[in-house]
Order: structure tokens, then sequence, then C-alpha cells
């Protein structure tokens, strides 16, 4: 009986912000055997300025599971509605259990810093999750036989940038994915749905190449064509050691 594979677990607020931060990560770590876990706090109910709220949220579940499909990947969502994520208890004990559920050793999440607040609430989410899903009373679903506290690594936030000082975040680690960045485009390219909703209200009509656009710049950084920048976590308790650097050198 060979041993369970090593658990990846992407915690994010919307569908398609896995495949723009970390697609590439993720890509990688399937290509070393890692079973991926790809998961939203929210369904992307407002993801468009034409369709309803059921109608949008049930396309971008789709696409959710079509992109980490292209992977070997699965697809969750805590489908909170967008734009009221909010760490509460409720929302807490479903990040908790959806961790126990999956029972990772390497999570990434969005930075405590972000444009928007859905993303600031999920960063504390995965934060409690990470920390808690081990404690034996803080979920009543059955606990993995290895479960611990995972790595835990904050993904970029949008464009680079602190949004409450407009600097660019220094990582601690930044990842080549030039060899997948096609397949990190096709990843992005399942949720469709997404590029007429950005043009209308973020004024931009360049989705892939946007993405693309910041992989360069992080290569920069490594002087390789197009990376992916993290900050890991390295509170009390968290381990202490860069397994993303270890892994993906």
């Amino acid at each position: 009986m060979s041993p369970p594979k090593p658990v990846v677990l992407c915690f994010m607020a919307h569908p398609d912000d896995a495949e723009i931060l970390c697609g590439g990560a993720l890509i990688r770590l399937a290509s070393l055997g890692w079973e991926v876990h790809i998961a939203t706090s929210a369904n992307g109910d407002c993801g468009s300025d034409k369709l309803p709220p059921e109608e949008i949220a049930a396309i971008r579940l789709q696409e959710g599971i079509d992109a980490a499909t292209l992977i070997g990947g699965t697809y969750h969502s805590l489908a909170e509605p967008d734009v009221n994520v909010v760490f509460s208890q409720e929302t807490n004990r479903k990040a908790i259990d959806l961790f126990r559920q999956i029972g990772p050793h390497l999570v990434i999440t969005h930075p405590r810093e972000d444009y928007m607040l859905d993303h600031e609430q999920t960063h504390l989410l995965a934060r409690s999750a990470a920390f808690s899903f081990p404690i034996p009373n803080a979920s009543t679903l059955p606990l993995p036989a290895d479960a611990h506290i995972p790595h835990l690594y904050y993904a970029d936030p949008i464009e680079g940038k602190n949004p409450y000082t407009g600097e660019v975040v220094t990582p601690t680690v930044t990842i080549d994915v030039s060899e997948v960045i096609e397949t990190k485009a096709e990843m992005l390219a399942c949720h469709a749905s997404q590029r007429d909703w950005l043009r209308a209200h973020h004024g931009m009509d360049e989705y892939i190449d946007a993405m693309k656009r910041h992989s360069a710049e992080r290569g920069e950084l490594i002087h390789k064509p197009y990376a992916e920048s993290f900050r890991q976590h390295r509170g009390h308790a968290f381990p202490q050691n860069d397994l993303l650097a270890e892994l993906l050198p």
C-alpha cells in the first residue's frame, strides 16, 4: 500500500483567484505528486453585470471545477455571497470543517492586506482554520491521522501592491513558473465569465495578459521569464522551514 499523498490547499476568496495568484505553484506541486485542492470562501454571485446571482454563481462553480480538474485537482466552495465574506463563528466553523475534510500539509491564501475585504476576511478564515483544524475539539468531523498545523503561505496581493501604501510587497520566496505558464493560462481561461465582468467593472480587458505581466515582473526577481511570489507565515506553532523553496527550488 502506497503512502498517502501530501496535500496542498489553496484557499482563496473567489473562483479564479487561485489561478491568477498561485496556479503555477499548484501545477508544479501536482507534478511532484501532491494532491491539489482549490477552495473559495465566496461563490462568485456578483461576477456579472448581466446575469442574476444564482445563474452566475452556478457558472462560476463549474468554471472552478473545470480549472481544478485541468491539473487533477478538486474544487470546493464555502458558498458565501460575494462582497459579504466575513469572519464569523459560522464561517469560521465552515472553514475549519473544510480543512478537517482535506487535511492539508501546505496552505496558500491571501495576504492580510489586499485590495478588497473578501480577500482580507478569507485570510483570517484561512489562518484560523490552519491553526485550528488539528485541534480535536475544533470540529465534529473525524480528525485525519496525521493532522498537524500546515505550512502557511500568502500569495501576492493583486498587482503585488499593498493597497494602503501602494508599495510593492517583498516576498520571502519566489517560484519559477516559466515552464508551466501556458497551463496556468489554460486554468485561468476556464473562468471565461470573468472577462466581460472585469471589462465592465475593473476596466480590464486583458485577463490572461495581465496575469502574465505580473508573473513576468515577479520573474525579474529571480531572472526567469515568469514567477510567483509568496510570503511565509512564521508565527508561533507554524512550521518554520521554507517548504516551497525546498520543493520548488
